[in-house]
């Protein structure tokens, strides 16, 4: 048998981030002035993450599953209502539709692993009142067709931009384009806080209700009640949640924001080196973008087709860790799911591109974390996993 190419104690994790001393430095200053919870520096990441995505109002969450479900609530979408998505995605943006009390309708995706808009307007019914869209991979969606149906059908628009934070479609950021926008901080994205999200909108109500509803249906600024100005009594205006973000979380979010675009470009050196040194190979990578878009670089993406690799999409998967390299699965089709299954009688069959893509996509090591070496192992793995 070929020798693992590296070995156990240098296991090559997935999705690794990479923090550097300002982040810890932040932390400890935190710990130190006692500011653990919501307070300063939330308020910083907040005014920071809206300039950068050139949006009037920005408010951290702590998560994207939390802003998606945020975003719902605020629209004032809930019972009897209809939202379209896609079912190529995580099962966080079909649970937050279903929280807020409406039901998901699903479209099949493109070729691009986004929303085919040419068939969401045969899924729109009296009752649609949004469409939730998923920038899969990093990839922006087809903008330009979707704000148009949107428009004509006076339907909301709600943008899950978990992969997406660098992301622009003709020079306009991701998560701008919709009512509202919503960013993932989860470890493995291309800002890290641990845990935590943000919800752009262009709209102050919507945002001042955003942020009551994150923190109990408090009154706004409740967090100040315990800082120097004195204490100020709250109002409990309306039945909110804990979704609220952490000094702790922002301290890491300031600096990962202040280098992001030079991490872009990392991301980028890598994807390149990938399309180039496994083109030849019985895999699909990436489709090409088209000049309107530039990527955010969150996954790789390859398709492992068992016809032409003889090997499974868990196989090949199996395969990669024993090289000791880490791998993601991005994902399952929501129809392959049994609770989905039960709950809406959906089929994967119904969706038969998310289906296969869904069974046979997996995502290779892309972080600016990565030297040159972590590279060149990812690649020569994946060859001698296809040679053998």
């Amino acid at each position: 048998m070929i020798p693992p190419i590296r070995s156990k104690d240098n296991f090559l994790i997935f999705g690794s981030p990479l923090i550097e001393d300002a982040e810890i430095q932040e932390v400890v200053h935190s710990l130190k002035t006692g500011w653990l919870g919501t307070g300063p520096k939330v308020a910083r990441f907040e005014e920071d993450f809206a300039a950068y995505k050139k949006s009037p109002y920005a408010v951290a969450v702590n998560s994207c599953t939390a802003a998606l479900h945020l975003s719902l609530i605020a629209a004032g979408i809930g019972q009897e209502d209809e939202v379209i998505t896609t079912p190529l995605t995580f099962c966080a943006t079909i649970n937050a539709i279903i929280h807020a009390g409406a039901t998901p309708v699903l479209v099949d995706v493109g070729t691009d692993f986004n929303l085919n808009p040419e068939l969401i307007e045969k899924k729109i019914t009296p009752r649609t009142k949004a469409i939730l869209i998923v920038h899969f991979a990093g990839r922006p969606c087809q903008m330009d067709e979707i704000l148009d149906i949107a428009k004509r059908h006076n339907l909301l628009l709600i943008e899950d931009c978990a992969h997406a934070i660098e992301a622009t479609y003709n020079e306009r950021p991701c998560g701008t384009f919709g009512d509202f926008g919503c960013f993932s901080f989860y470890v493995t994205k291309n800002l890290v806080t641990g845990e935590g999200g943000m919800i752009l909108t262009r709209h102050q109500h919507l945002a001042e209700r955003i942020k009551v509803l994150a923190l109990h249906g408090m009154n706004a600024d409740a967090w100040r009640r315990f800082s120097d100005a004195g204490y100020k009594h709250y109002l409990v205006t309306e039945c909110g949640f804990k979704y609220n973000m952490t000094d702790i979380q922002a301290s890491l979010g300031i600096h990962q924001l202040k280098r992001i675009e030079k991490n872009w470009q990392k991301r980028k050196q890598i994807w390149e080196k990938y399309m180039q040194a496994l083109a030849d190979l019985p895999i699909t990578l990436p489709e090409s973008f088209s000049p309107e878009v530039k990527p955010s670089y969150h996954l790789f993406t390859i398709l492992i087709d068992p016809k032409k690799t003889k090997l499974s999409r868990d196989e090949f998967l199996d395969r990669l860790h024993y090289h000791n390299i880490g791998a993601g699965v991005h994902y399952l089709s929501i129809p392959e799911h049994p609770f989905y299954q039960k709950t809406f009688g959906w089929k994967p069959t119904d969706y038969p591109l998310a289906m296969q893509i869904g069974r046979q996509t997996l995502s290779l090591p892309l972080s600016p974390k990565l030297n040159e070496q972590d590279v060149a192992d990812v690649i020569k793995a994946v060859k001698t996993i296809l040679n053998q």
